[in-house]
């Protein structure tokens, strides 16, 4: 599904190429976006100052990246540059410090992740703050923030870098922490200021090293894994958010990077062609817009993996096999469907039932489309 739109916004490319021939400015414009067309999948992590991107970024890649360089290549599978910042980019991370926060306007919500980037913090620092965050995500990715984003995802990125990145000094100051007597320790870890100025046998600069690096919040973890001789990395990781932040790009961004670099090269010369007219390129413009369905695929899985909209009483089967002719578990789109015609058949006649809500119906025309490109391949 995703090589009919690319191979539109290719041709769309050559045809500006062409129509601008003899403006510089334009053709090293043009130029550039028919490289990003090829390129890897741009990943931006967006926010304000404080916000917590260069530790995400590290904390997805496991190592402090961000300290060299602002823009890193991942293998995710797939080429994924991950970038820190608001550059040039096909999807973005946007980094909220508290589920309120400012959205960007300017982001289109098929190619952004709303990311609470500091979701230890929103549950004071408890051992079970992240649970409390990730009910939060779920809860605002039902709601107004979600109709902004493909998904809400909640992450310490403090606490995960500081899974991948745990020194053995590290955690023998943790180990030997866990070993004295809750009587003893647990006053200590009431505030930050407690534990770094609590008289305790662990010397006080191993204890305000241990606290900057992993947060009350991730001392707390890992001291809890350490009593249950557990391994606080493991701890770390599982509790950080990590690996949801993981699976949200994989399967928002890096499963569609064909779809998204052709929405950014669609919009660029959009954006050129409003600027500065040539004849029929708006109308060029306007004609791979107006068949670029594998963008409304990509807001219709936003919206039932949000809740926002809901198949759930058409039945299971149809549940899944939305999920599966949308492209959400990979390429083998057929996988749940006796044959892409009578699936056809079955979606449209939903899309026409006048008994089903209008989201739902909606929903249903946007799987009928999709059998429907199946169907003829």
């Amino acid at each position: 599904m995703t090589t009919g739109m690319l191979a539109a916004v290719w041709s769309l490319v050559d045809t500006a190429l062409a129509a601008y021939r003899g403006d510089p400015r334009a053709t090293a414009f043009l130029e550039a976006c028919r490289a990003a067309l090829s390129g890897p999948l741009r990943v931006a992590a967006v926010g304000a100052a404080g916000s917590g991107r260069s530790t995400l970024l590290d904390a997805i890649v496991g190592e402090p990246f961000t300290a060299r360089a602002s823009r890193l290549v991942v293998d995710w599978p797939g080429a994924v540059e991950l970038i820190d910042g608001d550059g040039d980019h096909d999807a973005a991370l946007v980094l909220l410090p508290r589920p309120a926060a400012p959205f960007p306007d300017a982001l289109d919500p098929v190619a952004s992740i709303a990311v609470l980037s500091r979701a230890d913090e929103l549950g004071g620092g408890r051992v079970d703050a992240m649970v409390s965050a990730r009910q939060l995500a779920r809860r605002h990715a039902r709601g107004e923030l979600g109709a902004l984003c493909q998904d809400v995802v909640a992450v310490s990125g403090l606490t995960a870098l500081a899974s991948a990145t745990m020194t053995a000094e590290e955690d023998a100051t943790l180990r030997a922490l866990a070993g004295l007597p809750r009587a003893e320790l647990e006053p200590a870890l009431l505030s930050v200021d407690r534990f770094t100025g609590s008289a305790l046998p662990v010397p006080a600069a191993e204890r305000v090293a241990l606290v900057e690096r992993l947060g009350l919040f991730g001392v707390r973890l890992a001291l809890s894994a350490a009593r249950r001789s557990a391994d606080p990395r493991a701890e770390l990781s599982r509790a950080s958010g990590v690996g949801e932040i993981r699976t949200a790009v994989a399967e928002c961004f890096a499963d569609r990077a064909d779809t998204l670099r052709a929405r950014s090269a669609l919009t660029a010369v959009d954006s050129l062609v409003r600027a500065d007219p040539r004849p029929g390129m708006a109308a060029e413009v306007e004609r791979v817009t107006a068949g670029a369905h594998e963008l409304r695929e990509l807001r219709l899985l936003a919206s039932l993996r949000s809740g926002r909209v809901s198949l759930d009483d058409l039945g299971d089967d149809a549940v899944t096999e939305a999920r599966y002719l949308l492209g959400a578990a990979g390429p083998n789109r057929l996988a749940c469907t006796d044959d892409p015609y009578t699936a056809l058949l079955r979606w449209r006649a939903r899309a026409l039932d006048t008994t089903l809500p209008d989201a739902q119906r909606r929903a249903a025309g946007i799987i009928a489309r999709t059998c429907a490109a199946l169907a003829t391949r």
